[in-house]
């Protein structure tokens, strides 16, 4: 299962590039500056540096550079559903809060995890949260949407604008989302409840990659040889896309503005899907 050398590129390049942005746009803000419903600036900025410390140690085969105890139990049991409560964990015993000292350490661990990734190859396989597997292209992909959404949140409390480059998206859903699927997510989408019955398979379209097909059934969302007639048709601007699926765009908003079509033979299915393949928002 080959890395594809383009997007190796992209996501290597891009990260540095959004973290500098973002280090630019926190250079000034208030720490204490509400950035969420439940995170400050400050908090925000905190959750980054807990984000790059675990991707590190997963590189490296380590445990976390964190004060946390039994971090490593946690990341092993956390569903979709409770990364919530990990990242509560995180911030409960990672005190620090002074944005410049968060700024630095945020800038060393990036620069760290870069060193890493290119020391072990695109190739290499990490076993992530809930014992999902992942290479560490995705690994990039996820750091770089969480530096993107993270920042989007920060300059909204600023009174800043934020872009996020589709390109950079759209490595989210196909290193991340896909790759992981593919690879196999272990428990992390484990969720309560009756199994739907039946299949539902999903296409998902972007101007950046190939097209991918997805399927749910039995509870498990695999990825799926391409039908010509697939339940769902997503066609997306990656950007819009990304943001809607962790909850700060919301659907009606995307499908209004042209940044989101669903079609197919039976397009009601779609929550179904998503029910099951979700992500914290």
């Amino acid at each position: 299962m080959s890395v594809n050398p383009h997007q190796w590129r992209r996501v290597r390049a891009s990260v540095p590039v959004v973290l500098g942005r973002l280090l630019d746009l926190v250079d000034d803000a208030p720490p204490d500056r509400p950035a969420t419903a439940h995170w400050t600036v400050a908090d925000t900025m905190a959750h980054l540096c807990g984000v790059a410390a675990m991707g590190l140690a997963l590189v490296r085969g380590a445990p976390p550079d964190l004060p946390v105890p039994d971090l490593l139990e946690l990341r092993r049991r956390t569903t979709v559903d409770t990364i919530s409560v990990m990242n509560a964990e995180v911030l409960r015993h990672f005190t620090e809060r002074r944005l410049p000292a968060l700024a630095a350490r945020l800038r060393a661990d990036v620069g760290e995890v870069l060193r890493a990734v290119d020391e072990a190859g695109p190739e290499h396989e990490v076993s992530w949260l809930g014992g999902a597997r992942l290479p560490v292209t995705g690994l990039l992909a996820h750091l770089l949407n969480e530096l993107n959404l993270h920042a989007w949140d920060i300059a909204r409390a600023v009174g800043r604008r934020w872009v996020v480059d589709p390109a950079d998206a759209a490595l989210f859903v196909d290193l991340f989302m896909v790759d992981m699927t593919r690879r196999g997510y272990g428990r992390l989408l484990d969720r309560d409840g009756p199994v739907h019955p039946g299949t539902v398979s999903v296409n998902f379209r972007h101007r950046f990659g190939p097209e991918v097909t997805m399927a749910l059934a039995d509870g498990r969302v695999t990825v799926a040889p391409t039908e010509p007639r697939p339940d769902v048709r997503l066609s997306f601007d990656p950007a819009v896309f990304t943001l809607m699926l962790f909850g700060r765009v919301s659907r009606p908003r995307a499908v209004l503005a042209r940044k989101l079509w669903v079609g197919g033979r039976r397009p009601w299915l779609l929550p179904v899907f998503l029910r099951t393949m979700r992500l914290p928002s």
